[in-house]
């Protein structure tokens, strides 16, 4: 008989409001995952590990927000699982960046398997701060870190996904310091928010939370894409996922104005374009990083020719960026 390995919960980094509590996440077995792994065979396993998952299915989960108020929710039949309530005063047990410490743990009455770091398991929800005076949503392939999306035959995302450890791969040029001057703002202590939004699938998340963390990012909620059923189609009209999680992030702070940061590599100008021109007051700025192809800054170039609305700044170093962002007066 093999040894069946232990139970564990991965919870994501998520965003909340004071009287909003959004948590997710998904229970898995332990599959032993090194972020640090070197070699072409460990990394194809560790790739195949985070895809062929073993997920506990419909268990039961307890969420502790401090000490004293406990919530329940259940994973489906992919291992995931979801909190979303209305819950009064959760920004009191946020820290001054705005961070709400969580705990995720088995209800054990169904369980009978072991379970990982005594089944305790931390996460975090971000509750932006009172002091912030804008938020940024970043993309993240080729935005902060290099994959080759806009490699015509996409074989260098394979290469830099599967066959380079996190620990290897490395983030654009100036782009964590860029990042730390957003989050600190112009006063230089505003604690505003960073998201990151990815077309990735939930499977690479811990990838990508490792290399953020490595790369001394500013933490901020990450948010991907459950992969598409087989076999489904986009109903005609309807928006990228990606699109849809922006405008949530809009939705979920009314009052909060936010910058756009993308590349123009895939489908980040078009998106950036629609949500600026639906929220012509919200959006305080785009900045999409430019590409080594010709053809596509020629197609971005004349998509952005006529708009003057909100500032628009192709970047070509990150320190084009910073200039920008000091005379608008973003950062100090």
């Amino acid at each position: 008989m093999f040894k069946k390995d232990p139970l564990q919960i991965i919870s994501f980094q998520t965003y909340g409001s004071s009287n909003h509590l959004y948590v997710r996440g998904r229970a898995l077995e332990d599959e032993s995952i090194d972020l640090e792994q070197k070699g072409v065979f460990k990394l194809l396993l560790n790739a195949w590990k985070s895809f062929e998952t073993d997920e506990v299915k419909n268990a039961e989960l307890i969420v502790k927000v401090g000490t004293d108020k406990f919530f329940y929710t259940t994973t489906d039949n992919k291992g995931y699982f979801l909190l979303d309530e209305k819950v009064e005063n959760i920004n009191s047990y946020a820290n001054d960046e705005g961070w709400v410490k969580l705990e995720f743990s088995f209800k054990l009455e169904k369980l009978s398997r072991s379970i990982k770091s005594n089944n305790r398991f931390p996460g975090e929800m971000l509750i932006p701060s009172q002091k912030a005076s804008f938020g940024v949503i970043s993309d993240i392939d080729d935005t902060i870190l290099h994959t080759g999306i806009s490699s015509i035959l996409k074989w260098r995302v394979l290469i830099n996904t599967f066959l380079v450890s996190s620990g290897k791969r490395m983030p654009l040029e100036g782009a964590p310091e860029f990042y730390h001057l957003l989050h600190q703002g112009k006063n230089g202590d505003e604690a505003n928010p960073i998201f990151y939004v990815s077309h990735s699938p939930w499977n690479l998340y811990r990838y990508l939370e490792f290399f953020l963390k490595k790369n001394n990012f500013p933490k901020g909620p990450i948010v991907l894409r459950n992969f598409p059923k087989p076999f489904s189609r986009k109903n005609k009209g309807e928006k990228p996922q990606k699109q849809k999680e922006i405008l949530n992030i809009l939705k979920a702070y009314p009052k909060m104005d936010f910058i756009l940061i993308g590349d123009i590599g895939e489908h980040d100008p078009d998106i950036y374009l629609e949500i600026a021109e639906a929220y012509p007051n919200r959006i305080s700025a785009i900045y999409l990083r430019s590409v080594n192809h010709k053809k596509k800054m020629l197609r971005v170039k004349s998509l952005y020719d006529q708009y003057k609305t909100t500032p628009v700044l192709l970047v070509e170093n990150t320190n084009q960026a910073i200039e920008h962002a000091k005379k608008h007066h973003f950062i100090k």
